[in-house]
């Protein structure tokens, strides 16, 4: 193996430990309401929203303004991520696309709250640190705790605004609604 071969490897391996670092500082962040933390943790043209639509900010300012808005209301909140995939651009060696997968707990407006969440994301590393160019928020369920077990048997698992609409996920997914032809005869 080449010596080039060998330092490449070596700097994909250092970006999924720093990209990993980067997924659990914006957990701490979050749950700590660090806000110089999070506001390092993202690129000055940084978008982030969600897949439902009601987060939405373009710009690192924006991106800080939302956070506000969300703790305005946000009690204790725990983020966890489980499992992270990173897609490499073969023709950028600082920038990476992933998922992350996760769960969150919080309590917002006197109401305790679950989630499980996905985060699509993209990476780009500027001045030698890893940074979220985007992050697309996705909700498997998003309920109070007392409606969890009612709500899994639903498709109506968004839960956490008061109303009830659809869960931005699985249903949504190509492989969701046509895995069944996999196994037509």
């Amino acid at each position: 193996m080449s010596e080039p071969d060998i330092e490449a490897r070596l700097d994909r391996l250092e970006a999924r430990a720093e990209i990993s670092e980067l997924v659990a500082r914006y957990c701490k962040a979050c749950d700590d309401r660090d806000v110089p933390m999070l506001r390092s943790l993202f690129t000055r043209d940084a978008v982030v929203k969600s897949q439902d639509g009601v987060m939405t900010a373009e710009g690192v300012d924006a991106v800080m303004q939302m956070y506000k808005g969300r703790f305005d209301v946000l009690g204790i909140s725990a983020h966890w991520t489980h499992d992270h995939i990173l897609r490499f651009d073969d023709s950028d060696a600082d920038h990476v696309t992933g998922e992350v997968f996760g769960h969150a707990e919080s309590h917002r407006n006197g109401v305790s709250l679950i989630a499980s969440l996905r985060y699509t994301d993209d990476y780009l590393r500027q001045g030698g640190a890893w940074k979220f160019r985007s992050r697309t928020l996705a909700f498997l369920y998003y309920v109070p705790v007392g409606e969890y077990a009612e709500a899994m048997g639903s498709p109506l698992r968004q839960r956490a605004y008061g109303d009830q609409r659809p869960a931005d996920y699985p249903e949504s997914l190509e492989s969701w609604t046509g895995w069944t032809r996999h196994f037509q005869s």
